[in-house]
């Protein structure tokens, strides 16, 4: 592929905006023993959880993951409580392409071909699964405030790596309204409390 035929891919990905009938959240590794070292990790929760919260208003599916659960505790509660339904994923490789339930579950909800990926941590985890989505050709789009490490340093080293693959670097919000897409629906009233302040 040319240069020029891969920035007009780049292009064309971040010009297509997210769609509630083609989209998944994926939620990466938000767990209790993980989160405590990650640095800005309140933002990092904060705006997962409005993630969380946009899911529930908009019936989006949701996939929660968890590495080595046995090792590093189970997800947070405030997700756990946030996404009650949603039954947590375990794996062991780091990229969630690498398990075959997660590849299992992405491939049952056909028809979603854009994955918003939040999450830790960003230079390990959420890299190697957005490099894993972008090689299934899937569109991807990361919120980068719903994403961490345990250093800034490797957090800006992990988005820059996945925005040169191809992904889509975002924030929470703008996803939130990009998904929402008007202010006269009741999604929008629903949502409106969560993004005040």
């Amino acid at each position: 592929m040319g240069k020029d035929a891969a920035v007009g891919e780049r292009v064309s990905a971040a010009g297509a905006m997210l769609d509630p009938r083609r989209a998944v959240v994926v939620l990466i590794d938000l767990q209790q023993k993980l989160l405590p070292a990650i640095a800005e990790r309140e933002r990092v929760l904060a705006n997962s959880l409005l993630l969380l919260r946009l899911s529930d208003v908009l019936e989006l599916p949701v996939i929660l993951t968890t590495q080595y659960r046995k090792g590093l505790g189970e997800i947070v509660p405030e997700v756990t409580l946030a996404a009650p339904k949603v039954v947590p994923l375990d794996k062991v490789a780091f990229g969630c392409f690498g398990s075959a339930e997660f590849e299992t579950r992405i491939a049952e909800l056909d028809g979603r071909d854009q994955v918003l990926v939040a999450g830790v941590e960003a230079h390990i985890c959420v890299a190697q699964t957005v490099l894993g989505a972008l090689a299934k050709r899937l569109t991807v789009h990361v919120a980068a405030d719903a994403v961490g490490s345990r250093t800034a340093a490797n957090r800006e080293i992990g988005l820059r790596r996945m925005e040169t693959a191809g992904a889509v670097i975002t924030s929470a919000e703008m996803a939130v309204y990009e998904l929402l897409g008007r202010s006269d629906a009741a999604a929008f009233k629903s949502m409106l409390p969560h993004l005040r302040g």
